[in-house]
C-alpha cells in the first residue's frame, strides 16, 4: 500500500484565492480550480452553486467578480463518482498507485466571515481501485468509470492528453471530509519568508519527507514506507 499526499483546489497562485474554511470545520465541496484549458469549457461560476447555497463567484472579492465570473471551471478531484486526473509530469508517478492505496487530497483554506488564518487542509481521500495512463484503459472503462472526470467527458481536452494523462479512480470507502482538518504550520523558506509547512505533529504521522517539509507548492508527496501504516490509520480516522 502506498499514501500520497497531493494538493489541489483553488489557491492564490491558480485562482487567486484560497478556498471557503466555514466556521463548522467544513468546506464547499465543489470549490476548485479556475484553470484555462484549450477548448473553450465554460463552467460559469455565475452558475454553480456552492456550499452555503452560494454561487462560487461570490467566495472572491467584489473588485475581482466580473473577470472572474466567466472564467473555465476545472472541477477534478470530484467527489460524485471518484475521479481524479492530471496530464502534467509531476503527477505522472500516480499512474503507479496500487489497489487499496491511499490518494490524499489536501488544499489552501481559509476562514470565510470567521477570524481563521490561511494553511493547508485535507479535504478527502481516495481508497484507489485502479491507477493508470488513460491510454490503458478501453473505451468501455474510460465510458464506466470516468465519465465525469472533466478530462474524460470533454472530448478536445481528452483527444489533446490521453497519452500522458493519468486517471486515478477510488472505490466506495472513498470520501470528501466533512471537516477538514489542517497539516501546516507557518515556517520559513531559505530567505526567511513564510512558508506553509508540514506540521510538526503531522510529521510524526507523515514523516519528514527526508528534511523537505514545504507543502506550500509542493509535487506528489510520496510517504515512506515506514509511515504508510501510521498514515493509512490517521486517514482512516477522518470524518
Amino acid at each position: 500500500m502506498q499514501v500520497v499526499l497531493l494538493r489541489v483546489g483553488i489557491d492564490t497562485g491558480s485562482g487567486g484565492i484560497h478556498g471557503p474554511l466555514f466556521s463548522d470545520g467544513s468546506c464547499t465541496s465543489r470549490f476548485r480550480t479556475a484553470s484555462e484549458v484549450k477548448e473553450s469549457i465554460r463552467g460559469h461560476m455565475e452558475t454553480l452553486a456552492a456550499g452555503e447555497g452560494r454561487k462560487l463567484v461570490d467566495y472572491f472579492p467584489e473588485a475581482r467578480r466580473v473577470k472572474v465570473s466567466d472564467q473555465s471551471v476545472h472541477f477534478d478531484p470530484e467527489f460524485e463518482t471518484f475521479t481524479y486526473g492530471d496530464p502534467t509530469r509531476p503527477k505522472a508517478l500516480l499512474r503507479q498507485l496500487s489497489e487499496g492505496s491511499l490518494l490524499v487530497f489536501y488544499a489552501g483554506l481559509k476562514g470565510w466571515n470567521f477570524d481563521c488564518p490561511a494553511a493547508l487542509y485535507i479535504i478527502g481521500c481516495f481508497e484507489v481501485a485502479r491507477a493508470g495512463l488513460a491510454a490503458s484503459f478501453s473505451k468501455a472503462e474510460l465510458a464506466g468509470m470516468f465519465q465525469n472526470n472533466f478530462h474524460v467527458m470533454h472530448g478536445g481536452v481528452f483527444e489533446d492528453q490521453k497519452d500522458r494523462l493519468v486517471l486515478v479512480t477510488g472505490n466506495a470507502n472513498s470520501r470528501l471530509l466533512k471537516k477538514a482538518a489542517k497539516i501546516s504550520s507557518v515556517g520559513t523558506d531559505r530567505n526567511g519568508r513564510p512558508l506553509h509547512r508540514l506540521a510538526p505533529e503531522m510529521q510524526e504521522v507523515f514523516g519528514g519527507f527526508a528534511g523537505n517539509t514545504s507543502i506550500q507548492r509542493s509535487p506528489p508527496r510520496w510517504v515512506a514506507a515506514e509511515f504508510t501504516e501510521r498514515a493509512a490509520q490517521f486517514i482512516s480516522a477522518l470524518r
